[in-house]
């Protein structure tokens, strides 16, 4: 048995990747934990509330603890997830430009790919995820039952454009892309109201939302990485039928 430890697949992202994990919904961190059990681990490293801007320090603080560990295992695949937040209308603390938003994403992908890096990992197979659609109508009704009663702080088309950025930067760094958007959308029937199939509040996937995400994020991981695709990777460790055969 000559591996100890696992590989794995760390999630990096926003409150849509830390509720990956959230009882009740079979998030898409519940999922990838079943399929890739005795293959890799899951690391989730969702940040609720954060943006690009503050979620940079610490991912090169998750990216060193990986280089400087003794015998650390290697990130395989690197999910990341972020947009939902940028996007905030401004005088939030919570905008991020577009511009620096795309800026920062493209550091977040040298940090593992630029070989002059000191995180460089040529292991870590990298996709970007697009923010989903925002309900405004359910975000409203949301905040203002709050007390205080909170002003709107996303709009649907400028969290669109940071959707499509998105995008333009996984086209650009050559690395996969998973469109949410564009599912959840058309399975809304292109109604914003109807978003509710998908989100919980407006803004955060529900049960329905997460399948989606999942079924679309394993479909890009079998098409541009087969190699780490769970039904390509062999267990760890070995059945315990060989075990038992070993011990005669």
């Amino acid at each position: 048995m000559a591996a100890t430890i696992q590989d794995v697949i760390m999630l990096f992202g926003d409150s849509t990747t830390q509720g990956g994990w959230e009882p009740g919904l079979d998030g898409f961190a519940t999922r990838l934990s079943h399929v890739y059990a005795r293959k890799l681990d899951i690391l989730n490293r969702g940040l609720s509330g954060y943006n690009t801007d503050w979620a940079k320090p610490v991912f090169e603080r998750c990216l060193a603890a990986k280089r400087d560990q003794l015998n650390a295992p290697k990130i395989r695949i690197l999910t990341i997830w972020f947009g939902a937040n940028d996007a905030c209308i401004k005088p939030s603390p919570q905008h991020v430009p577009l511009d620096r938003f795309v800026t920062n994403l493209k550091e977040f992908i040298d940090m593992v790919q630029d070989e002059a890096s000191p995180y460089y990992s040529p292991a870590t197979r990298i996709v970007l995820i697009s923010p989903p659609p925002v309900n405004t109508h359910q975000r409203l009704a949301d905040l203002q039952s709050r007390d205080p009663p909170v002003a709107l702080d996303r709009d649907f088309r400028t969290t669109r454009s940071y959707a499509d950025a998105v995008k333009g930067v996984a086209h650009a760094k050559n690395v996969a892309f998973v469109d949410i958007w564009t599912p959840l959308w058309e399975g809304a029937g292109m109604r914003e109201s109807d978003l509710t199939k998908y989100l919980n509040d407006g803004l955060h996937l529900n049960a329905a939302g997460y399948e989606v995400l999942y079924e679309a994020l394993i479909n890009v991981i079998g098409e541009r990485y087969p190699e780490v695709h769970f039904d390509n990777l062999p267990s760890t460790f070995p059945p315990w039928v060989d075990i038992a055969n070993l011990k005669g």
